[in-house]
């Protein structure tokens, strides 16, 4: 935000470059956390191991349902890789002096832009072009030449919504602490700091399990139509 002091804006100035900065801030710290747990793996797991552990069960468990275990950890390191790379982004906004990545749309637009040709690019792996885009066109024929204009749009939406779900969100817990730091910068934040810890979860588990739906989506095609019928 621009007049708003940041740590690193302090050196980089207001704009690209400080938006760059806190991205490599948030991509070293994400590396840091995997570095530091698989530094000494343990058969029972104890602190970061233990922890990373959790997080990659718990991420597994998201998809199981969606697209089945099999599936779910397959794209695992997708899923998860961006699950922390998010979270991250979106807490470090809630520490005074940083700004949330995040909470710039030319960050949450090439995630958006990432998964989806990823999970196209999985369909049409799967299926086959013909297969995959066949699909977009409904199962009834005659209203084909409808369905499938609509579909597409439908898919290209599918990262407006995701980019600016997330951007919008972030971006508004931010002004809401730059607000009340600016009114009451000692006490009353204190309970408002919780309340964007869990907004910043909030969003990036949307942003996980959309990964999920979209790729089932694409993959599971077949499964979706013997089920129809």
């Amino acid at each position: 935000m621009e007049g708003v002091f940041t740590f690193l804006g302090a050196f980089t100035g207001h704009g690209e470059g400080m938006v760059m900065a806190h991205i490599i801030l948030v991509a070293g710290l994400a590396l840091l956390l995997a570095k530091y747990a698989t530094t000494t793996l343990k058969a029972v797991p104890s602190g970061t191991q233990n922890v990373m552990e959790a997080y990659l069960g718990g991420v597994i468990s998201m998809g199981k349902d969606t697209i089945g275990e099999k599936l779910a950890r397959k794209y695992l390191p997708l899923v998860a890789t961006v699950g922390i790379f998010i979270f991250i982004a979106n807490v470090i906004g809630i520490i005074p002096g940083f700004e949330s990545p995040t909470s710039n749309i030319n960050v949450t637009l090439p995630l958006a832009i990432v998964v989806f040709v990823y999970y196209n690019y999985e369909g049409i792996r799967e299926h086959g072009v013909v297969h995959y885009f066949a699909h977009f066109m409904g199962p009834v024929k005659l209203l084909a030449p409808l369905m499938f204009p609509i579909e597409i749009v439908s898919h290209i939406s599918r990262i407006i919504s995701l980019s600016f779900r997330l951007f919008g969100n972030i971006k508004g817990d931010d002004l809401f602490l730059w607000v009340l730091l600016m009114l009451v910068p000692y006490i009353a934040p204190l309970p408002a700091y919780l309340l964007l810890t869990f907004s910043a979860l909030l969003q990036t588990f949307v942003f996980m399990i959309l990964i999920y739906v979209y790729l089932a989506g694409a993959v599971l095609m077949d499964a979706e139509h013997s089920e129809a019928l």
